[in-house]
C-alpha cells in the first residue's frame, strides 16, 4: 500500500514544459545559441546543470552559466508563468490523498520564487508535508538527488510504500537509481514507450487519471524496483 506520494510539479501538475523550453530559448538566443524549443522541451524536468552542458561548452558556461541561469528565471516568470495553468483536478487530488491519510512532498528543483508561486497556483499548500527546492540538491534529475531531500522530508519511511509520480524520463530515472517505484503520466507529452523504458510502473493520463482510479495504484501492491546495490 502506498503510504507517501513524491511529486514532480512541471508537466505533473501544471501545464508549463512549453512554457520553460521558450523561455530557455528566448534566454540562449541572448548568448549565441539558437535551439529549438521543440528540442529543449525534451531537457525540461532536467536543472540548468544538466540542461546547459548539451548546448555549451565548459569554457561558456564557466563565465555566462550563473547568469544565464538568472536571466532564463526573471523571463520565465514575467512573461511565460502568467500563462501556466495546474492540470485538471489536481487540488482534488491532493485532498483526496491528504484525508486518506497519504503523506505527500512535492519534489521539484525548481527555485525557490518558482517554487512559491507554484504552490499559490496549485493551492496545494494545505496538503503538502514538504517541498524540495533547487537549493536541496548538487545536482538534478535524472540524479536521484531531488528525490534525497524529499524522503529527508518524510524522515523514516518504507521505501516500499512510497511513489514518485512524475512526466519525464528523467523523474522515472532519478527515482530508479534509490530503488523507488514511479508512476508515469502523460502530461508532459513523453510517448508511453519511453516512459516505460525509463522505469515506470504504470503510465496514467494525469492527475485527474489518477484520481479516477485512485484504488489502483494506491492499493498496488506491484514488485518494487530493486534497491541498487
Amino acid at each position: 500500500m502506498v503510504s507517501a506520494v513524491l511529486f514532480d510539479i512541471d508537466g505533473t501538475l501544471v501545464d508549463s514544459v512549453d512554457l520553460h523550453a521558450e523561455a530557455w530559448r528566448e534566454a540562449m538566443l541572448r548568448y549565441g545559441k539558437d535551439v529549438p524549443a521543440e528540442k529543449l522541451r525534451w531537457d525540461i524536468g532536467k536543472g540548468a546543470d544538466q540542461l546547459l552542458p548539451s548546448y555549451f561548452s565548459e569554457e561558456e558556461l564557466s563565465r555566462i552559466e550563473e547568469e544565464l541561469t538568472r536571466q532564463r528565471s526573471d523571463l520565465y516568470m514575467e512573461k511565460y508563468f502568467p500563462q501556466v495553468r495546474p492540470f485538471p483536478a489536481v487540488k482534488a487530488l491532493f485532498a483526496r490523498l491528504k484525508a486518506d491519510g497519504k503523506r505527500i512532498v512535492l519534489a521539484s528543483s525548481a527555485n525557490e520564487k518558482e517554487l512559491k508561486a507554484l504552490l499559490d497556483l496549485t493551492g496545494v499548500k494545505e496538503f503538502v508535508e514538504g517541498t524540495t527546492s533547487s537549493d536541496d540538491a548538487e545536482k538534478s534529475k535524472p540524479h536521484p538527488d531531488i528525490f534525497e531531500a524529499a524522503l529527508d522530508k518524510l524522515g523514516g519511511v518504507d521505501l516500499r510504500e512510497v511513489v514518485v509520480i512524475g512526466d519525464t524520463a528523467h523523474d522515472a530515472e532519478a527515482a530508479g537509481k534509490l530503488g523507488l517505484r514511479t508512476i508515469g503520466v502523460r502530461t508532459g507529452g513523453w510517448s508511453d514507450e519511453r516512459l516505460l523504458e525509463a522505469g515506470c510502473a504504470v503510465i496514467y493520463d494525469g492527475p485527474e487519471d489518477l484520481l479516477a482510479n485512485y484504488e489502483a495504484w494506491t492499493l498496488s501492491v506491484e514488485e518494487r524496483i530493486s534497491q541498487p546495490t
